[in-house]
């Protein structure tokens, strides 16, 4: 990643090309078939506890061990739910998304969406930026990123 003294701001036009990339529909693909059906999932799982919690107390009242009934231990496991939620998110998000989105972000940085995208053409731009800036890998001696 670029260090933020070595940056120069993205213009509305790159920030356009990123959005209407290939990678971006893809990113924003599989965060969808992994947020959607995870927030019905527990949106249902959630109104069903309220929904017994409302009209069914005898059922949620029936004692498992002690004082503890099965309304409390339903409760409890809304909390559970939550935390393997974001645990499957965490995974997902690592193994599926980071990736598209990390690459992203690197070529964003190096204004690879501000043209060609080749391989040569990025290689230019980045040599071009170097060259007006000051800029190389090696410091910002002499340069003012604004």
């Amino acid at each position: 990643m670029t260090s933020p003294t070595e940056r120069r701001k993205l213009t509305p036009e790159e920030y356009l090309a990123a959005q209407n990339s290939p990678e971006f529909a893809e990113l924003k693909r599989r965060f969808r078939r992994f947020a959607f059906p995870m927030t019905l999932a527990f949106f249902a799982w959630y109104l069903l506890y309220v929904l017994l919690s409302t009209y069914a107390p005898d059922f949620m009242s029936t004692e498992v061990f002690g004082n503890v009934n099965l309304g409390i231990l339903l409760g409890l496991a809304q909390f559970v739910s939550t935390f393997v939620i974001t645990h499957l998110y965490v995974a997902h998000a690592n193994r599926n998304t980071d990736p598209i989105a990390d690459e992203m972000r690197e070529r964003l940085e190096h204004h690879e969406f501000a043209g060609p995208t080749g391989p040569a053409d990025a290689d230019r731009t980045r040599a071009t930026d170097e060259a007006t800036t000051g800029l190389g890998s090696t410091g910002t001696q002499g340069a003012t990123r604004v």
